[in-house]
């Protein structure tokens, strides 16, 4: 009975009436949806404080994308004696934090001054497990280095090959470590 009565209240009421209470309890509905969302999933202060690095970050990363851009195309060395473009001490730091990459060449000289290294690298095809290009703020230089390992052909050995990155390839695009001296 009490069902009828508002039931006959509510069809009784004019059709724009009728769509704005449909629509009042839909918004009603779905807030209250994302406020029980919000308390079992929400992470608050730790989700804002992760999106404020994330965007540190990518703001450092379009910094070093404009720095990148704006270098000469071909070899960048930190060294005096050759006709390449030197890096000042600022800018060799800067390009050191933006390097990802390490060539094969750069890995293959390397390689050649590390007699295990390399004869690691050839049994297990070619394979590096891992490369990095680091700066260290104490001695300011840039280091880069990779790991080879002979897991994957029966070899118990992994060898990590560090060195100072001398000199730097800008393709205008990004840069990539051009020579390692590691002796």
């Amino acid at each position: 009975m009490f069902k009828e009565i508002y039931s006959e209240k509510i069809k009784g009421l004019p059709e724009f009436i009728r769509q704005m209470m449909g629509l009042v309890i839909l918004i009603i509905v779905i807030i209250s949806s994302f406020f029980v969302m919000n308390i079992m999933f929400g992470e608050g202060d730790d989700l804002v404080e992760r999106m404020k690095i994330e965007e540190e970050r990518i703001a450092n990363e379009k910094k070093l994308s404009e720095l990148i851009s704006k270098l000469p195309s071909g070899i960048l060395v930190t060294f005096d004696g050759t006709d390449h473009y030197k890096l000042t001490n600022e800018v060799y730091e800067q390009v050191c934090k933006a390097t990802k990459l390490i060539p094969q060449r750069a890995i293959m000289g390397a390689n050649f001054l590390n007699f295990r290294a390399h004869e690691i690298y050839t049994i297990n095809g070619n394979k590096i497990d891992d490369t990095f290009v680091k700066w260290d703020k104490e001695k300011n230089k840039c280091f880069a280095g990779f790991t080879v390992s002979g897991n994957n052909v029966g070899v118990d050995e992994s060898i990590t090959v560090i060195g100072e990155a001398l000199s730097f390839l800008s393709t205008g695009i990004d840069t990539r470590v051009y020579f390692i001296k590691n002796f």
